[in-house]
């Protein structure tokens, strides 16, 4: 049984614990590598490049219970070693090369490349449980320049520990949001000592913008301003790789008539809200000139800092009204894109869109594609949001989203569109962070150019075996594919990625029936951490639907929506039986943990549409007699829900990451389970009240 937090202890261990089979023995064409050998470096290599070895040497102490020393190529020169070498021409590849069965030469172009061919190294004696490697050259070419990901362990904060996980999880990028100088959403860094720690391991730090500079472009002072905040931000903060920029976090006082030119906060006159949208929800005419402030500022102080805009705040406007943003697209920008967001489905009638990000659509939205094809127009380099890392908002408190089929689509598709529009650079995950998952290890195929992405389902059921075991794989590949299937029925609506989605089984259902003497909001501000970077801010408690011009109303949409998602649950329920033969393994136990808890959260989201309807058909009922009945039927569905609560309670006591999200910390951890049936209690003294009312 797990406590909150537990799960960064297994993030340091990036090595598994004695999986040698002792059974196994070499073929004719395999190298063994036996205690004879050493690790190998040249005579004054880089503290740097020891790292890496002496991470190699712990690989084979703890994994295959060998101990391998550490040696200089001047000593035992002709003894049996791995010989560790940066190569420069190989750029970003790297190679794993025998010289006869005596010698491996492990190299790449730089210190990452490097760093990359010994994870391949242990990846490939894990796979094979043996110290065993086929006698033949390992080369290994990416097209990527950057792989990003934020930090698993928790909002921008960044141990060695995960540092590590990230280099052997086959990312080279991690991303941190600052406020300004050594001021990130956790609260007071050292950024610069952050950066320096991230290059001891070959990875580079982009930095995401949540400096306010709110100021138009053509003011008269307006380049003193944004020298005094961006160039003064990087005159503080050096040899950061890249400065990420996104509308909703970069607003201005734009003069463009089609916005309010306020900020979002204020755009509101006499209490009511301005219909038109705030700048940085809209491509202004004016927005390009802005950013081009902002670019002289960071690049007359460190002009190798690469600057991106993502323009995902506008992706619900039209082609035309986008496509004259891109046209007048400032130089000095890359531009970054979500792969699926925006995307349409239409059933019986009826449309939805994918308001957030989600992997039930793996393939590219029109979105995506209208603004690459545009982008490339203009020669404009473009990052993709991905999402590849494996979270989404499609279960805001899951480490990953265990759907490999889907994933497989997903990678397919970005590999297709990588080629299309010339895309070298991935954003592989928002706040959420990363997991060490299926997932990851299917990326590290599909990006690194590596043949066995040939036949990635063959490929999924080798790594499936690599980390739960022969005898559990056929069950547990069964549950992927019932999963992945399942996914097709998810809903990604705004009322659902901000609620029961985004929370879990502890997302409360309040009572829309409003007894009060003191007449404030229903809405409860959900209980999170104090110090959380965005905590209850983005989670929406008195569930109705967020009606959007995108797609059919609420009303119409629930009672099709129920239907998808019992056949998803349906789908659920059958990868859950097929993955209890994992059970005899900690990351078996984990799995199936996993699965409860998306089980029980799919239970969460019918109940919780099912109960709107009830609460609107109350409000309607137009008798007494009825309205009782449908107090009955209330009643009887928050009971349901309440035991959907208890019973997931031991999912997240087996695996600690459940109910966790960097940005909000726990909310779905047994305490908010908890507080969840507390909330139900009261509800439904509620539902008493309301009773009594209808008999005066």
């Amino acid at each position: 049984m797990e406590k909150n937090y537990d799960f960064r202890n297994r993030r340091g261990c990036v090595h598994p614990e004695k999986i040698r089979d002792y059974s196994r023995l070499p073929a004719e064409d395999e190298i063994e590598i036996s205690p004879e050998w050493g690790i190998v470096c040249e005579p004054g290599a880089s503290e740097e490049i020891r790292r890496i070895a002496r991470d190699l040497q712990d690989y084979f102490r703890v994994s295959m219970e060998l101990f391998l020393p550490l040696r200089e190529s001047s000593e035992n020169p002709g003894g049996k070693k791995i010989f560790l070498q940066i190569e420069e021409s190989l750029g970003n590849d790297f190679e794993l090369c025998p010289s006869g069965k005596d010698t491996l030469f492990l190299r790449g172009g730089t210190l990452l490349a490097l760093g990359r061919s010994m994870v391949w190294l242990e990846d490939i004696l894990t796979a094979g449980k043996a110290p065993f490697l086929h006698n033949r050259t390992f080369r290994f070419h990416t097209d990527l320049i950057s792989r990003e990901v934020h930090s698993g362990w928790g909002i921008d904060l960044f141990p060695d520990e995960e540092f590590n996980a990230v280099l052997h999880g086959g990312y080279d990028t991690v991303v941190l949001f600052v406020k300004g100088p050594d001021r990130t959403a956790a609260g007071e860094c050292d950024i610069n000592h952050l950066i320096r720690r991230a290059a001891f391991f070959g990875l580079k730090v982009k930095l995401y913008n949540y400096i306010p500079s709110f100021k138009h472009p053509d003011d008269s002072d307006a380049e003193v301003f944004f020298d005094s905040v961006y160039g003064d931000f990087f005159r503080k903060t050096k040899n950061a790789a890249a400065f990420g920029l996104c509308g909703e976090s970069l607003e201005f006082p734009s003069k463009d008539p089609a916005v309010t030119g306020k900020k979002f906060s204020e755009s509101v006159t006499d209490g009511i809200r301005d219909e038109k949208p705030s700048p940085g929800w809209y491509p202004c005419s004016d927005y390009p000139a802005y950013l081009s402030r902002i670019e002289r500022a960071v690049h007359r102080v460190d002009p190798e800092v690469e600057l991106s805009f993502c323009t995902y705040n506008w992706g619900y406007l039209p082609l035309e009204k986008r496509a004259v943003f891109l046209r007048n697209f400032p130089a000095g920008y890359v531009l970054r894109v979500p792969f699926e967001v925006f995307k349409e489905k239409k059933k019986n009638g009826l449309c939805w869109n994918i308001m957030d990000y989600s992997i039930s659509q793996p393939e590219p939205g029109d979105f995506f594609l209208t603004e690459a094809a545009e982008a490339r127009k203009k020669n404009i380099d473009i990052c993709i949001t991905s999402n590849t890392a494996g979270a989404t908002w499609d279960f805001g408190t899951v480490p990953y989203v265990p759907a490999p089929y889907c994933w497989i689509r997903r990678f397919n598709a970005i590999r297709k569109a990588m080629k299309d529009f010339q895309i070298r650079r991935l954003y592989e995950t928002h706040h959420y962070g990363w997991e060490n998952s299926i997932v990851s290890d299917l990326g590290k195929y599909a990006f690194f150019d590596s043949p066995e992405w040939n036949e990635p389902e063959t490929l999924l059921e080798k790594l499936t075996i690599r980390r739960f075991g022969k005898n559990a794989a056929p069950s547990v590949m069964n549950a992927w594919k019932y999963w992945s299937d399942a996914m097709e029925y998810y809903v990604a609506s705004n009322e659902d990625q901000y609620g029961p989605w985004r929370v879990g089984p502890a997302y409360p259902f309040i009572f829309h029936g409003d007894i009060t003497r003191t007449m404030i909001s229903k809405e409860l501000r959900f209980p999170t951490d104090p110090g959380a970077h965005f905590g209850w801010h983005i989670i929406n408690t008195f569930y109705h639907p967020f009606e959007n011009s995108n797609q059919s109303p609420g009303f119409l949409r629930f009672p099709e929506e129920i239907r998808s998602l019992e056949a998803m649950l349906l789908l659920w329920e059958k990868g859950m039986a097929a993955v209890q033969v994992a059970s005899d393994t900690p990351e078996g136990k984990r799995l199936i943990a996993l699965g409860h808890f998306i089980r029980n959260s799919i239970r969460t989201t019918i109940n919780i549409k099912r109960w709107w309807i009830l609460n609107m058909k109350l409000m309607t009922s137009g008798s007494a007699v009825k309205a009782l009945d449908i107090l009955d039927q209330m009643e009887s569905l928050a009971g349901e829900e309440m035991k959907n609560a208890e019973d997931t309670i031991p999912a997240v006591e087996t695996d600690s990451r459940l109910g966790w999200e960097p940005s909000m910390e726990y909310v779905c951890d047994r305490w908010h389970l908890e507080w969840k049936q507390r909330q139900m209690k009261s509800m439904l003294g509620e539902l008493d009240s309301y009773r009594e009312l209808l008999k005066l």
